[in-house]
């Protein structure tokens, strides 16, 4: 059965889904992963979300690629997205509340954008951030034209001196292992990941709410037992009820 939603055009920023009507609605900006934006697994979310009652968009970040080959995550300027927040929040079919929404190399980036705006008090910060599958420290650059799995002929690790991330084209703060500083941000925070994850360490999540509850910072963290990197179908349906939840009582 197809979502019941509708599509709309984010001036010099691309499609955003929602309600199939002309109402204002709380948004939310969604972040992909390594996968790049497009594969479509972006716009997926941003449908499920639509459908859930939100206006959603589906922020494309990462450089080149299509929908077989991701591209890359290197000198991401971070800024782009807070002036992508700005539009949104001022989209009409947008009621001016905005929250952000990343998975995995998504969610570091939505921790470091929202950390970095408080840091330097920009205005308008997102009214909530949620994460699956987060790091708790800045990652190398990343590009799929080169990425092998562990073991892999050809597999060699990140290059160290090669960044993901810019921010007012600069990279201090932001080296490969530094902590993101996500006490910065005092919105409500919302952090899951899969306990059977290989990929990326589930103690990543462990130690942001321990940095969010130490700093008495709100925090929701969710734990799926069973899951690994991405849940499968019934640990997404369970994301997504939660995921839900914690967006309508943060946005409405």
């Amino acid at each position: 059965m197809p979502l019941n939603v509708i599509r709309r055009l984010l001036p010099e920023w691309g499609t955003t889904y929602g309600p199939p009507d002309d109402g204002s609605y709380p948004a939310v900006l969604v972040l992909h992963g390594s996968e790049g934006g497009p594969s479509g697994w972006s716009h997926r979310s941003a449908a499920i979300l639509a459908a859930s009652g939100f206006l959603a968009y589906p922020h494309t970040y990462s450089k080149g690629g299509n929908a077989w080959n991701a591209g890359s995550i290197e000198d991401v300027e971070l800024t782009t997205t807070v002036a992508a927040i700005a539009a949104l929040r001022a989209f009409p079919a947008c009621n001016g509340r905005v929250a952000l929404y990343g998975v995995s190399r998504g969610a570091e980036h939505a921790l470091l954008t929202a950390s970095l705006m408080a840091r330097d008090g920009l205005p308008e910060i997102p009214d909530a951030v949620a994460c699956l599958t987060a790091a708790d420290v800045v990652c190398g650059a990343f590009d799929a034209r080169s990425f092998r799995d562990s073991g892999d002929p050809g597999w060699q690790p990140w290059d160290p001196a090669r960044r993901a991330w810019t921010w007012n084209g600069s990279t201090e703060g932001l080296l490969p292992s530094t902590p993101i500083p996500i006490n910065e941000y005092p919105g409500p925070l919302f952090i899951a990941t899969g306990l059977q994850d290989t990929m990326w360490s589930p103690r990543m999540t462990y130690r942001l709410e321990a940095k969010r509850r130490q700093h008495d910072r709100p925090v929701e963290a969710h734990y799926y037992a069973d899951e690994g990197h991405i849940p499968g179908s019934a640990g997404e349906n369970e994301h997504y009820r939660l995921l839900i939840d914690f967006l309508e009582r943060h946005l409405q």
